[in-house]
């Protein structure tokens, strides 16, 4: 049996694919696994059998995932189960900024009372008229889960796309349209693009990546869009370049004091993936990936140590070691074993920066002795057997 505890309310229809092995507990102490959504945790103390975190949701700088990591805790989120209700938002965010829209439906509410309105309204709409985004060009920084819906969309819209991203999967890359442009470097796409979308993760490298060298590159008139994370954009120099018209909108999904109420910003309050079926699908994939680990061993989108798959166990027992990425952790392993005149079926290694995670079939059960003595490498952060 299996515990695991909701940080956060989480969509029912996610919890329904647990099956009658798993139960909800209220001591998070006690919990096999935790799903989490916003709430902070990087001042909790984790409980000894706490063996995974689910963020139902791609970002996870609520979670300490060194700590995590250390104490053996594998820390899963859900990339691309948002994806289309956050590109929704920003090709919204686009229309925004491009038509007047918001200032137009104040006038409206302003003046609702007027008897002649309609009349009015004929008067007063060149104010909000704006352009059209067809034709215009747009860079997309970042071709994730998001970024290449975001780029594939405004191709269909009539749009020119340049994308940049140095990192991009080869999954991504098989999704993204023929159409197009590949920036070779960052400022290429500030100095050619009228819209800018930002879609990559808070890392030391990408915190305030657009500052006021990078503004100072782009087009007159630009108008900027961040739907990934509030520290991308430095704040104090995006409020100059709305006030001098350098920048034309800037539209946020992150509202802050510093940019809220300033003329030329479009804060929107953390939308994005708040959607019905955003949220569903969160939660079906947080509870899937919590059920192949714990079932089975195997780690899918994991972002403290590697993903690493081996199947459905099968007969037998399965060994799963979570380790440091350090020399001679395999050789350890199966010279244990072989001590023990136990018989390896299958086996696989994985590592990721300081981390590491090998998983171990082998025919027969495994004692609570050799359990130890696996344990007991120096290097081994946590072992679990899988029966």
């Amino acid at each position: 049996m299996y515990q695991y505890h909701c940080l956060n309310p989480i969509a029912e229809v996610g919890l329904e694919r647990f099956n009658e092995e798993y139960v909800q507990t209220e001591a998070v102490e006690e919990a096999d696994a935790i799903l989490v959504r916003s709430a902070a945790m990087h001042e909790m103390e984790f409980g000894g059998d706490l063996k995974a975190v689910a963020r139902a949701g791609a970002g996870v700088n609520n979670i300490p995932l060194e700590k995590c990591a250390e104490q053996g805790i594998v820390v899963f989120n859900t990339p691309g189960a948002n994806a289309n209700g956050v590109k929704e938002l920003v090709l919204a965010g686009m229309l925004l900024a491009a038509r007047d829209i918001i200032g137009g439906i104040g006038w409206v509410q302003e003046h609702e009372e007027d008897g002649d309105l309609a009349k009015a309204a004929e008067k007063s709409k060149k104010k909000f008229a704006g352009t059209e985004i067809q034709d215009k060009k747009l860079g997309v920084i970042g071709l994730g889960a998001i970024g290449v819906r975001v780029a594939n969309a405004a191709i269909h819209l009539g749009m020119d796309v340049y994308g940049y991203d140095p990192y991009v999967s080869v999954d991504a890359a098989w999704q993204l349209s023929r159409n197009i442009h590949h920036a070779k470097t960052v400022d290429e796409l500030y100095k050619e693009c009228d819209y800018i979308t930002i879609h990559v993760p808070a890392l030391d490298s990408t915190k305030g990546m657009i500052n006021r060298e990078a503004i100072s590159l782009m087009k007159k008139g630009v108008v900027i869009l961040n739907f990934a994370r509030d520290v991308l954009v430095d704040s104090e120099a995006m409020v100059d370049a709305l006030l001098s018209g350098t920048v034309k909108s800037y539209v946020t999904d992150f509202p802050t004091p510093e940019i809220a109420g300033v003329k030329g910003a479009i804060v929107i309050p953390h939308l994005g993936a708040s959607t019905e079926e955003s949220e569903d699908n969160c939660a079906k994939m947080a509870v899937k990936e919590v059920r192949d680990y714990l079932e089975n061993g195997n780690i899918t989108h994991s972002v403290n140590y590697p993903d690493c798959n081996m199947g459905v166990k099968e007969e037998g027992s399965r060994i799963t070691i979570l380790h440091h990425n350090i020399p001679n952790m395999l050789g350890q392993f199966t010279a244990t074993l072989a001590q023990a005149n136990m018989n390896i079926t299958l086996m696989s290694n994985k590592s990721k920066k300081k981390y590491a995670y090998t998983m171990i079939d082998v025919e027969t059960a495994v004692s609570k002795e050799l359990e130890e003595k696996l344990s007991a490498i120096e290097g081994v952060l946590k072992i679990r057997v899988i029966v």
